[in-house]
């Protein structure tokens, strides 16, 4: 009966941690302003803008997989460790 008990009180806790969750846009504090403009850009960037990450913080790949095993090719900086 305890483990019900305790699977059900752990089940409504989800629950209710999962409801708490803000689906409403960015906006500033009254009292915060907002950060200046990056050098270079003539508009300010908005919420959305800043929470995007650059292209070169997740480029695209352009590698085919490898599809089968195959050796590897020599490594001149794969040394042993230094003992």
């Amino acid at each position: 009966m305890s483990v019900l008990r305790t699977s059900l009180a752990v089940t409504l806790a989800a629950l209710a941690l999962g409801a708490c969750g803000n689906r409403a846009e960015l906006k500033l504090a009254p009292d915060q302003t907002s950060p200046p403009i990056p050098y270079g850009r003539e508009v300010q960037p908005g919420a959305d803008d800043l929470l995007k990450p650059p292209a070169q913080a997740a480029p695209a790949r352009n590698v085919e997989p490898r599809r089968r095993s195959q050796d590897r090719e020599d490594d001149p900086f794969d040394l042993p460790p230094e003992g």
